[in-house]
This record gives structure tokens, sequence and C-alpha cells, in this order.
């Protein structure tokens, strides 16, 4: 078992999101949490992640494992190569410029490596954003917080195909998307069906 959830609360600003969650997500699943603006989306993700604390509840989680925000987490003042590396040594992963070279190839944005990061598009910070998963295969449990935000069909294909292989290589996915997903075998998890009671 990659995590197990047992009786999640979360409250923000005092209003209590949700309660009496429970989940499990084993080797090779894709977990889809869905929901309407609100509902406690990314609250859920950062709880999972270990980075708010829960109301109420119990998370057991593996160690390492990979999050990435809404947000794309990239200094501005830094070239794609340059930022890419930060995340990868705060992170404790390979950085060196050939394998940040080889993951921005990857994630299609191999010729903006010496962009500052101010110049590059929505679209474009999200890729470089998500080329740390071409190095996160030792996490077992991603935590992708509306990955396909700004991406392009050339992106979401790329994405996809990553996710797809984590899974099938027996890592565990937990997303948040707004958009429909064509990934096969998804479990949804609708938080608007979860108890607050």
């Amino acid at each position: 078992m990659h995590l197990h959830a047992q009786d999640l609360a979360c409250r923000r600003g005092g209003r209590l999101l949700f309660a009496h969650l429970h989940m499990a997500v084993a080797p090779g699943q894709l977990v889809w949490v869905r929901g309407p603006n609100g509902q406690g989306k990314t609250s859920l993700l950062r709880l999972l992640a270990g980075l708010s604390q829960a109301a109420e509840g119990h998370i057991e989680r593996p160690v390492p494992l990979a999050y990435i925000g809404h947000q794309h987490g990239l200094k501005d003042d830094l070239n794609a190569m340059e930022a890419l590396s930060f995340l990868l040594r705060l992170h404790e992963l390979p950085f060196d410029d050939r394998t940040c070279t080889e993951a921005l190839a990857h994630m299609g944005v191999h010729r903006q490596r010496l962009s500052p990061v101010r110049n590059l598009s929505q679209g474009q910070k999200r890729r470089v954003s998500l080329a740390r998963l071409c190095q996160s295969a030792s996490s077992k449990l991603w935590i992708l917080d509306e990955p396909f935000d700004a991406l392009d069909d050339q992106g979401i294909t790329t994405l996809n195909t990553l996710i797809q292989q984590h899974c099938q290589n027996g890592g565990a996915v937990i997303l948040t998307s707004h958009q429909a997903l064509s990934l096969p075998g998804a479990i949804e998890l609708d938080l608007s069906l979860v108890g607050k009671d």
C-alpha cells in the first residue's frame, strides 16, 4: 500500500470541507480527486503530502513522495535549466546539466532551457515544473494538483505517458483535474459525496 488515510477531516477558516474520508492507494493505481471549486481538493492533496495537518484522522504515506502544487513553484529570476536544477536539488534528486537537459527535452521545452522563467508562457512554465517527474521514479507516490492546467495537446500526451509509465512500474498517482482524464483505469474520488457530519 502506497497510502492509507483513515477518517480524515479538513477545516479551512472554520469551515468543515469534508469529514470521515477514507482512502487507500495501492501500487499501480491512479486516483482522480474531483469536486466543485471550494470543495477541498487542494486541501486534501496537501494533507496527503504532509504539508498540512488534518483536523481529524490519520495518514500513512511513503517517503519520499513527489508533490507538485497548482502553482509552478519556479523562480522568475532563473532560467529554465537553473529553475529545474533548483527544484531537483531541493528535493534531493539528481540535478546535473545532462539530467536537466534530458528532462526538459522530454517535456518539450529544451529550446527554452536558457530563457528566464519570467519570459516563458504559462504552459512552458508548467512543463518545466513537471520535468521534475522525469527524475522522480524513486518516489512511489506522485501527488499532482491540476497538472494539466495550461498544457496543450502535446503536453497532455507527454504527461499522460509519464503517469501511465509510473503506474505500470508500481508507482501510484493522486491528482486533481477539472479536465476530463483520458487515462484508463482512473479511480474517481468525488469530494462532493464525502460526508461532513
